[in-house]
């Protein structure tokens, strides 16, 4: 864990480092570091077989559970929309 903690430390040092440095290429290589991780989850979650045996059950759960993920986000952002813009008629607040 402080390996982890360790190494995200690490990179927020070197980004606040290099914030004034034009890094348009660092997206890329984001980009294809996340689609690899994602690949080789999938090869990891397609050779565990107690997960392919209970997936149906699993994806019920998953569904559930971004349902709900969805609907409370959805209904937080519409209430919070409603207190800043509707109730006060998209004005800001005077200190």
């Amino acid at each position: 864990m402080f390996i982890i903690i360790g190494i995200m430390l690490t990179g927020m040092l070197i980004g606040y480092l290099l914030h004034s440095k034009r890094l348009t290429w660092i997206h890329k290589i984001i980009t294809f570091l996340i689609w690899t991780l994602l690949f080789l989850l999938g090869i990891d979650v397609g050779g565990n077989e107690a997960i392919i045996k209970g997936l149906h059950t699993l994806g019920l759960e998953a569904v559930i559970i971004t349902l709900g993920a969805v609907i409370g986000s959805t209904l937080c952002a519409w209430g919070l929309w409603y207190l800043l813009y509707i109730r006060n008629n998209g004005k800001e607040k005077e200190a």
